[in-house]
């Protein structure tokens, strides 16, 4: 163990995972593309789970209307890159962990650029975005070059955060999101072989409008992104 007099904050892990598995996280890269109220709780708690590398992708700025969900969101971080502040938070949560904020939406024309070796060797993306497109655009790209991706499903109008699973996209039901993404995934050749974190809770929906939303929810899915992530870490062959 690396430490024994509870100087070390990853003491509590490493009981639960051992030394190699703190290994492996230390030498991760993980990329987390959408930074809101189902991104932020995946990158914090990778952070505080030991992985060594973040790269935080966000193009929006946080609002008023984020505070009831995002982690990132607070009187004073209002107007600030959703991608800078949750850089600055991990750096105050893990100062090991190299965070890059990058400020920035995906699509079909950087994907791409986002997974190049030249950057930086991805162990995992973490896909927490929104639009539908771009979602598409970023899970095709990771796919295509062997990236280990997961991808959130619809987290908005639910009200149970006990009711995300993780499975295969063939294996989604009920969820809107789910349905839209396995649409646009089999016009792209793609019916299986993503792995999603989704909900089997039917949409909870008053009126027309902006989609609903609450605390528990996305950070429940959030956190099983990050648990999916950990788990295929720490299992991972350690390297010679």
């Amino acid at each position: 163990m690396h430490s024994t007099n509870g100087s070390d904050w990853r003491e509590r892990t490493e009981l639960l995972i051992g030394g190699s598995g703190l290994e492996n996280l230390a030498r991760a890269r993980v990329v987390v593309v959408g930074l809101g109220g189902v991104g932020s709780y995946c990158a914090e708690a990778l952070a505080r789970a030991g992985v060594g590398s973040l790269v935080l992708v966000d193009g929006d700025l946080v609002s008023v209307s984020n505070i009831n969900r995002q982690i990132i969101a607070l009187v004073d971080t209002i107007g600030l890159p959703k991608a800078q502040v949750m850089a600055d938070r991990i750096g105050r949560i893990n100062p090991a962990c190299a965070a890059s904020p990058q400020v920035m939406w995906v699509s079909r024309d950087n994907a791409d650029r986002l997974l190049s070796p030249e950057r930086g060797s991805v162990y995992y993306v973490a896909d927490a975005i929104d639009s539908i497109p771009a979602k598409l655009d970023l899970i095709e790209a990771c796919l295509k070059s062997g990236v280990n991706i997961i991808s959130s499903m619809g987290a908005g109008n639910k009200l149970d955060p006990t009711r995300f699973r993780v499975a295969d996209i063939s294996q989604t039901h009920t969820c809107p999101v789910a349905r839209a993404v396995r649409q646009g995934l089999r016009k792209r050749g793609i019916l299986r072989g993503l792995t999603v974190v989704f909900s089997d809770e039917s949409p909870i929906v008053h009126q027309p409008g902006p989609v609903g939303s609450i605390s528990p929810v996305p950070g429940a899915a959030g956190l099983a992104m990050a648990g999916a992530i950990i788990r295929s870490l720490v299992s991972a062959p350690a390297e010679s």
